[in-house]
């Protein structure tokens, strides 16, 4: 797919910069407030109209969507009419010869089938019918026919052909990478089922454990924690949304502290310096609260005393910087890689990876985590969040 999209990038670029350079020799300017020459205008106007009707195309091949783009690409064509169809029926018609939707789909048998072009004279008694001939132009996916785009005109031409070719190309790179939105939205919930499935068994024993401790000795206290426990788990088990706020993430985190400091008492100490403006910051659901079970784990474990965690979260400009640091036992480096690379650790690393792999897919590979360890020299973890990134909003 990748290949497929850098490709077509390097095939369209040139002839665009072609053109411009092209209409910057040979066509001039009307006057001093003119703005732009013929060229340079229709070059603009070209891709305006193609990003006004990329949007709705990312969202896949439905009728809303073709409704909303199929007036651009009847624009971009400049035909009397045109149509979009998925494999059974057509989704939209824009402009004139709407009555010749079932003679279209009759004659997209043999396109959508062998994923080929063909254009075809329309039969038509109408007298004030201003189109006669029809280009079909398959939209593909993964070399699967999903529709096909059809364009009308009064008379059959190779230019026309060659046009709408170009444009269902264009329209089937949208479905694409509609197409790889939806798979990165299921693998992202993939990934927080699995996370969520992974929440210690014994941390859920230990927390029931030590409230039932509580219930005869300190009843107030037992009902406290259980609070604490009822909210940790409604969250780690809501149902909505793929994103939350950093409030509602060190909130969960605090109900989770507090189980864990009925557990262990003064051997656990936790220092949290956090920005006020970084709390509305959005990232993925269930990201920052493994990496705390992860310090709590290494920090207390082999290690006797008191562990310290210190989460801290920062304004840096266009990004939030979270770091969670402890001082327990750390971990060794080539261990680490290995639990990155996607290799399951019976230690329980695979949070690690998990959150990893999707501060990835969300913001860029620049945007995995920074972890700095030894073993004996506990463990710092450093997670830079874009303040802004398209498509990552908190669920509503």
């Amino acid at each position: 797919m990748s290949g497929f999209l850098a490709g077509l990038c390097v095939a369209i670029l040139p002839l665009l910069a072609a053109g411009f350079w092209l209409g910057r020799r040979t066509a001039r300017a009307d006057g001093p407030g003119d703005l732009g020459t013929p060229v340079e205008h229709a070059t603009f106007e070209t891709l305006h109209t193609a990003s006004l009707a990329a949007p709705p195309l990312r969202a896949g091949l439905t009728e809303e969507t073709a409704r909303k783009s199929a007036r651009r690409l009847r624009t971009l064509l400049g035909t009397d009419a045109l149509c979009l169809t998925d494999q059974k029926q057509v989704l939209v018609w824009d402009g004139a010869g709407g009555h010749h939707r079932d003679e279209v789909m009759r004659r997209l048998a043999g396109p959508l089938e062998t994923g080929r072009g063909e254009a075809f004279p329309l039969t038509c008694d109408a007298l004030d019918c201003t189109v006669s001939w029809a280009v079909v132009a398959p939209l593909t996916v993964d070399d699967r026919v999903h529709g096909a785009l059809v364009a009308c005109a009064p008379r059959e031409s190779a230019v026309l052909v060659r046009a709408a070719g170009e444009v269902a190309r264009w329209v089937s790179v949208q479905l694409e990478l509609a197409d790889l939105d939806r798979s990165r939205t299921r693998l992202i919930e993939a990934e927080i089922k699995a996370l969520r499935a992974q929440i210690s068994p014994h941390f859920i024993f230990n927390s029931l454990a030590v409230i039932a401790s509580f219930v005869r000795t300190d009843p107030e206290r037992a009902r406290e924690l259980l609070l604490e426990f009822a909210d940790f788990t409604r969250y780690s088990f809501r149902r909505h949304g793929d994103f939350t706020t950093l409030a509602d993430e060190l909130h969960a985190i605090d109900h989770y502290l507090a189980l864990v400091r009925a557990r262990f008492g003064d051997r656990l100490s936790v220092t949290l310096q956090i920005a006020p403006e970084v709390l509305p910051v959005t990232l993925p659901f269930l990201c920052l609260q493994p990496l705390v079970e992860n310090a709590v784990k290494h920090g207390l474990e082999g290690k006797s005393g008191t562990c310290r965690i210190q989460i801290t979260a920062q304004d840096e400009g266009a990004e939030a910087l979270v770091v969670i640091e402890d001082d327990g036992a750390g971990m060794d480096p080539d261990a680490l890689r290995r639990i990155l690379a996607g290799e399951v650790s019976p230690s329980g690393g695979i949070g690690l990876s998990n959150v990893d792999d999707r501060l990835r897919q969300v913001y860029g590979d620049d945007h995995g985590l920074v972890i700095e360890t030894a073993v004996g020299a506990g463990m710092r973890i450093t997670a830079r969040l874009p303040k802004y990134q398209p498509g990552v909003h908190p669920a509503r």
